[in-house]
């Protein structure tokens, strides 16, 4: 490493410096706990339940969720490539494509919306500890299990991905045994109107399933974004295809179950919210007990895979923190987002159309990352090319504004229908900035180590 970069090192602590092999400390089946902890979200269960509404019928589901879990797999194993071989985060990554200025408006595009669904998610794992408390003690007190909650978070995250890989560990065994509980509990208490109502359905293999398929691989595309951020811990050894095989075991299987259970819960009860579902399924505590710790768990492993670490990353680049202040800030800016606000059902309009807004530019983004890898890079990062990346003042400094325009024109190709901006822009985003670094006079810099070099 050069001298530039060994001083990067030094400042850059616990952080955006490349993690060598012999310093990571996720082997395979951590690697899979952390993500099925990630993926574990109530918003999957209210997309299961969503789908019954659409007409589909359990097997139409089964498959729907299948696929499009299926496509995610296939991205993320694709994206994690650049960060596993140089042990850099999705912040550096980006800097190849978008340089060492630029990169910090795709990094916040991935970041920001982050800190809103911590502070939701909290909102939700505090209410739901509340319930216990509730149920047990008699006590009720909603904000203390809120801020409680939101204080054990920040400490879980300061450790970094310590912290995660220890909750994804315990978590993701708690999280399966519930699911598992709660799929017995559908079916043995409710098997009649299930079948009646979900499996022996005629449905649709029109329109309504490929919508079903393209919800739930969008449903978690942030994470596909920024897959560099987890793959950089991972033991050295894998292949991609044993990457690839860790995602598919932790996220197919678990979010294939929970969308079941959210249509099963659904169909049974008559309610299209889940949690509401579930709850009129208690019939005593230690039914409750388990189902709401089931949301404790789902939030807090969500929380602290998918919704501190962006942001962190993203804020140690943008504003050079270091990691503690950086997750300490979100923390605290995750309680201002106003959770108790935005839970609510009067809220829900407006956290939809903000969450199909912000995610027209994830295909976008992963088009230009994907392009500039496999196309322009051939999937080969030199120590030098690595070391530019790095340097204020390499190749790479300033704003690549070739991936600037890729995006904004894909954005707004994405927003003309956000139910499918993923598919849609992607491949033109692809094209733009492919042309745009071949012809670009402003990206003469940013060409030097690609294929378009002269």
């Amino acid at each position: 490493m050069s001298d530039v970069n060994k001083e990067v090192k030094k400042e850059e602590t616990n952080s955006l410096a490349p993690i060598p092999e012999k310093d990571r400390i996720m082997g395979w089946g951590s690697n899979t706990m952390l993500w099925l902890g990630g993926c574990i979200s109530i918003g999957t269960l209210a997309m299961g339940s969503a789908q019954m509404e659409a007409g589909l019928n359990l097997l139409q589901l089964f498959l729907a969720v299948a696929i499009g879990s299926m496509i995610l797999v296939v991205g993320i194993a694709m994206n994690d490539q650049f960060s596993y071989k140089t042990g850099a985060p999705y912040a550096v990554q980006l800097r190849s494509a978008f340089g060492t200025k630029g990169n910090k408006i795709p990094s916040l595009i991935r970041g920001l919306p982050a800190i809103v669904w911590y502070g939701y998610q909290t909102w939700l794992g505090g209410a739901a500890i509340n319930n216990i408390s509730k149920a047990l003690f008699g006590y009720d007190n909603i904000w203390l299990f809120f801020i409680l909650f939101q204080i054990i978070q920040i400490l879980l995250s300061i450790k970094g991905f310590q912290g995660a890989k220890w909750v994804g560990n315990i978590g993701g065994v708690v999280i399966s045994l519930a699911m598992i509980y709660l799929l017995f509990l559908c079916i043995t208490q409710y098997g009649d109107v299930v079948s009646e109502k979900l499996i022996n359905k005629s449905g649709t293999w029109g329109m309504p399933f490929i919508a079903a398929i393209i919800a739930f691989f969008g449903n978690s595309t942030t994470v596909m974004l920024n897959a560099g951020d987890y793959s950089r811990e991972m033991k050295g050894g894998y292949s991609t295809l044993k990457r690839g095989s860790s995602y598919f075991l932790s996220m197919v299987p678990a979010t294939v179950l929970l969308g079941v259970i959210g249509a099963m819960a659904s169909t049974a009860t008559g309610k299209a919210n889940p949690i509401n579902a579930f709850a009129d399924m208690v019939d005593n505590k230690v039914v409750m007990i388990v189902t709401l710790g089931f949301i404790i768990f789902a939030q807090l492993t969500t929380n602290l895979a998918s919704n501190v670490i962006p942001p962190a990353y993203a804020f140690m680049d943008a504003f050079k923190m270091k990691h503690k202040t950086a997750v300490i800030l979100i923390g605290i800016l995750a309680v201002c987002t106003c959770p108790w606000i935005l839970t609510s059902d009067s809220s829900a309009a407006g956290l939809a159309l903000f969450s199909k807004i912000y995610t027209a530019f994830f295909g976008p983004i992963f088009a230009v990352l994907i392009t500039d890898f496999f196309i322009l890079h051939k999937r080969k990062i030199t120590p030098e090319y690595l070391d530019d990346l790095y340097d204020d003042n390499g190749n790479h400094a300033g704003i690549n504004w070739a991936a600037i325009l890729a995006i904004a024109i894909g954005a707004v190709i994405g927003l003309l229908n956000v139910n499918i901006s993923f598919f849609t822009a992607t491949i033109p985003t692809g094209l733009v900035y492919y042309f745009g670094m071949k012809h670009m006079k402003s990206c003469e810099n940013f060409r030097k180590g690609t294929t378009l070099e002269k």
